[in-house]
């Protein structure tokens, strides 16, 4: 499969804070309802068939979730594996001519009459299928993270310009960014809150994981559809856990940032002894402008401790989110505090919801787009200077454009 190296100017990578805010608020009241030819196979504010890709756990999840929300009918599945799909399609009363198989099975389901596509794969195979939904004319709602390469990064930012340019809605389905609490304490940073950022901590500890994964690639180390069912643990598919999964506090140390990183210089390693090739410890220290440094220190073994904590000093005041805790922010004016209670499940309800509107009213701005194009951006600078073990600079990751391939060999096409 091959991924789209379209580059993007620097530039169209940042979003300003102000740009940011309004775009993530409450929907304007100058939205106009679409014209029903406009949502195709639905009226505006009635249900909007939606097409599932990547039917794994998560995929089966948010496909429950998609139909829970009484605002789409799951009517599509696709999956490399048929038991995912069969299992989605008993579920969802899924027609059988509606469900594909195979790593081409997405080019299928994107020929149906669908409104709106889920895309739920493992994250190496995203930016091909975005580029495939948005020529197709479907709406996307995408999970994170966006891309594994910074060749897919930027064809997915150009993918999210292309679907405004379509009026197409295109959703990056990242939980925290869709929170009532962490909306008010970025938006209170961001109107100078605690003052000028000194500095920042973000980390992502977490017990032993992926156990399971690692028991399934032992039982036939050489199958590679054991190795596929297992992508979390394997580098290319997933982006290495950095990618992956710290993406979470990263993208809200950026979100308080709101800039690029300078450069970064990090270490890292494998201490479980699993036979993926992911790492499952980081620290990283990341230079932003205005000499402000963010520190991250990430873990995927041991016991004792489980947290995504992001913690932002500023002149006059702090400002603390946890994943799933409180969220909070002390000054000598100004203090709130909030709960991420059901964040997990909170977070995607919110984002359907939003991404429902954004189609029926007619809101193609995209605004998750630009921010998550440049948190996962961010893993891989610090990705890249953990493997080099080396200071390495935005602008020196950018124009090296390394593309990741996955050795894909002996899976059904």
């Amino acid at each position: 499969m091959t991924t789209s190296s379209q580059s993007l100017p620097l530039g169209s990578l940042d979003l300003t804070r102000r740009q940011f805010l309004a775009r993530t608020g409450t929907a304007a009241a100058g939205f106009t309802i679409l014209a029903p030819h406009l949502v195709r196979g639905a009226e505006a504010n009635s249900k909007l068939d939606v097409g599932v890709i990547g039917c794994g756990g998560r995929g089966a999840w948010i496909a429950d979730l998609f139909a829970k929300s009484g605002k789409f009918n799951v009517v599509a599945a696709m999956d490399y594996f048929q038991d995912r799909t069969d299992t989605v399609a008993k579920k969802h009363n899924i027609a059988a001519e509606n469900c594909f198989n195979g790593l081409s099975g997405y080019k299928r389901l994107l020929e149906r009459k669908l409104d709106a596509v889920a895309i739920e794969t493992p994250p190496y195979f995203h930016p091909e299928q975005v580029k495939a939904a948005v020529d197709a004319g479907k709406h996307v709602y995408l999970a994170k993270p966006p891309a594994v390469d910074v060749p897919g990064c930027r064809s997915i930012g150009a993918d999210g310009q292309r679907a405004t340019e379509k009026k197409l809605a295109f959703v990056v389905d990242f939980q925290t960014r869709a929170h009532p609490a962490y909306q008010e304490v970025l938006k209170r940073v961001h109107d100078d809150g605690i003052g000028k950022l000194v500095t920042v901590y973000a980390e992502y500890q977490t017990n032993l994981m992926f156990e399971q994964r690692d028991a399934q690639v032992r039982k036939d180390p050489q199958n590679p559809e054991v190795r596929l069912r297992a992508w979390g643990i394997d580098r290319v598919l997933s982006g290495d856990v950095i990618t992956e999964q710290n993406i979470h506090a990263l993208d809200v140390a950026t979100w308080f940032v709101n800039a690029d990183p300078i450069k970064a210089i990090g270490t890292g390693g494998r201490a479980r002894p699993f036979l993926g090739d992911c790492w499952d410890h980081y620290s990283v220290l990341f230079e932003f402008p205005n000499d402000l440094t963010v520190t991250f220190t990430a873990k995927q073994v041991g016991y004792g401790y489980d947290d995504i904590m992001v913690r932002a000093h500023g002149m006059t005041g702090t400002a603390e989110t946890h994943y799933s805790g409180k969220v909070w922010l002390r000054s000598r004016e100004d203090a709130f505090n909030g709960d991420t209670a059901s964040l997990y499940v909170k977070g995607p309800e919110a984002n359907i919801v939003a991404f429902y509107d954004a189609i029926t009213k007619g809101d193609f701005s995209n605004p998750t787009v630009a921010p998550s194009v440049r948190s996962n951006l961010t893993t891989i600078l610090g990705r890249t200077a953990a493997y080099k073990k080396a200071e390495v600079t935005w602008a020196e990751m950018l124009k090296a454009n390394e593309k990741w391939e996955a050795d894909l060999k002996g899976l059904k096409t």
